[in-house]
């Protein structure tokens, strides 16, 4: 009996091990300077739009983050989240706010009656930059994938 229960415990242990993002992934050589915590060999895809840098870091179906960088508009992130706040209250799947701080937010979406899906989004400013942090475009996402997304990048 006690074999089963230690070899279950390690079973346990190694399946629900941390799948955290580990590495700390430089955006410099993709137009932008900053850093965010990503899965080891997370896919990076960058367009450089003149006005606006779109990178995107993907890592199988649990990772998709898309961040824009651009001039700063302003030096208050606070305003510029709030209008991002705003925007996204005013879509049409905007269901509640699960998870809201000074800069971000962890919001739920109600596609229709069966299908929920979970974003974030977050404001940093940097120098005279400012980074617009989200949840990949394509794909739903669980509130638990969202909260990972959301700390990699703060």
């Amino acid at each position: 009996m006690r074999v089963v229960v230690i070899f279950s415990f390690l079973f346990l242990m190694i399946s629900c091990k941390d799948k955290a993002p580990k590495e700390r992934l430089d955006l410099m050589k993709y137009g932008l300077a900053i850093s965010v915590n990503a899965p080891e060999n997370a896919e990076v895809l960058a367009d450089d739009m003149g006005v606006m840098q779109d990178v995107t870091i993907k890592s199988g179906e649990d990772y998709y983050i898309q961040i824009y960088g651009s001039d700063a508009q302003t030096i208050n992130a606070k305003e510029i989240f709030l209008q991002k706040k705003s925007e996204v209250e005013g879509g049409p799947f905007f269901d509640s706010i699960v998870l809201e701080e000074e800069h971000g937010m962890i919001y739920k979406k109600k596609i229709d009656e069966n299908t929920e899906d979970y974003d974030f989004v977050f404001v940093k400013i940097q120098g005279d930059k400012e980074f617009i942090f989200q949840t990949g475009l394509i794909g739903t996402f669980t509130e638990e994938q969202v909260k990972t997304m959301y700390e990699s990048v703060k």
